[in-house]
């Protein structure tokens, strides 16, 4: 109607009187439209998880005869045909920890594809659980930081963490940009889904068959000790889009709250903390000063400090900048960087 055409495609210059006429109003810190995406997201998020679930409980009753345990994890888990299953259907009622378990052993099982029907099923009414004294509790926070230590599956646990709603449960400023558009040019992606891309690009750097696409930063990340610490930065680099006011600087106290709630080290802290503040500062200076002149080699320097900064900021910013949109990153902006 608001197109009055046939348009089958929410385009950028219909979102604002769409989101007008459903009567949102923008604010300081969000334009109507981003108000109105994030209801959509919101909405098409839910209605994958319980689709999926839906599926999975209709091919177990049609094809029965496969639905057989392959193996039994532990206590609480068993493999059933390439999916994880709980064990029994109060387990997370009895064990609350066993959410962040769930995700923990689908890292470190090769052969497990994804959550079956039954555990994502146990997970949507388990989210009652996921309260304030579950995210305090310890066992849940080392078993956060062993999902961001593993050497494998980090990316898609991640996102599977967010596809269930856990991590948003877990990391309560992460929920406030689920769905979080960017009405802008560069951003194709919503905030939790740049934010997961980045981590992606981070984790590609790190393994060897994508080692032809950035050599450089693959040679960097072999090097470079605790790369999780990298991840932890990824990950709230830009969680404070959307309140108002410097994303940089207010994202620096759930940083440094994180990271102290988490026992991460101090030196590990302060560069986790730098990197959410100065995360556009390497971009900028490339792409917008002139790199020949030494003044601005000498400002840039008194800012990073040490080769491990340095480091960290290169293969944040490129990973940053790639995880825009696919069509963002060329050569140039890898020579200027």
């Amino acid at each position: 109607m608001i197109a009055k055409r046939r348009q089958d495609i929410l385009v950028f210059d219909l979102q604002t009187p769409l989101a007008e006429s459903f009567g949102f109003e923008a604010t300081a810190a969000k334009r109507a439209s981003e108000q109105l995406m994030r209801r959509y997201y919101w909405a098409a998020k839910a209605v994958t998880q319980l689709a999926t679930i839906l599926i999975q409980n209709i091919e177990a009753q049609l094809f029965p005869s496969t639905s057989g345990i392959t193996r039994v994890i532990n206590g609480r888990f068993v493999e059933k045909q390439g999916m994880l299953e709980i064990a029994r259907d109060d387990v997370f009622e009895r064990e609350p920890h066993a959410i962040l378990e769930a995700f923990l052993v689908y890292e470190q099982t090769s052969s497990i594809k994804g959550l079956s029907g039954r555990t994502l099923r146990a997970i949507y009414n388990a989210r009652g659980l996921m309260d304030r004294n579950w995210r305090r509790d310890p066992e849940n926070r080392r078993l956060f930081m062993e999902i961001l230590k593993q050497p494998e599956g980090i990316t898609h646990a991640l996102r599977l963490m967010n596809q269930t709603s856990v991590l948003g449960r877990y990391l309560l400023n992460f929920r406030r940009i689920v769905g979080q558009m960017q009405h802008d040019l560069y951003h194709v992606y919503t905030v939790d889904q740049h934010i997961l891309m980045v981590l992606r690009n981070l984790r590609r750097f790190a393994i060897a068959e994508h080692a032809h696409e950035y050599p450089f930063c693959g040679q960097l990340m072999g090097n470079f000790e605790r790369p999780w610490v990298l991840y932890v930065a990824a990950l709230f680099h830009d969680i404070a889009k959307g309140r108002g006011g410097d994303h940089s600087t207010l994202g620096m106290a759930d940083a440094r709250r994180f990271c102290r709630e988490h026992d991460i080290g101090q030196k590990d802290t302060d560069l986790v903390v730098w990197f959410v503040e100065q995360h556009l500062t390497m971009s900028h200076v490339a792409q917008k000063q002139d790199t020949s002149d030494p003044e601005v080699i000498k400002q840039f320097a008194s800012v990073v400090k040490t080769e491990r900064r340095l480091t960290a900021l290169y293969m944040l910013t490129v990973a940053d900048i790639r995880g825009t949109s696919p069509k963002v990153w060329n050569n140039w902006k890898g020579k200027l960087l």
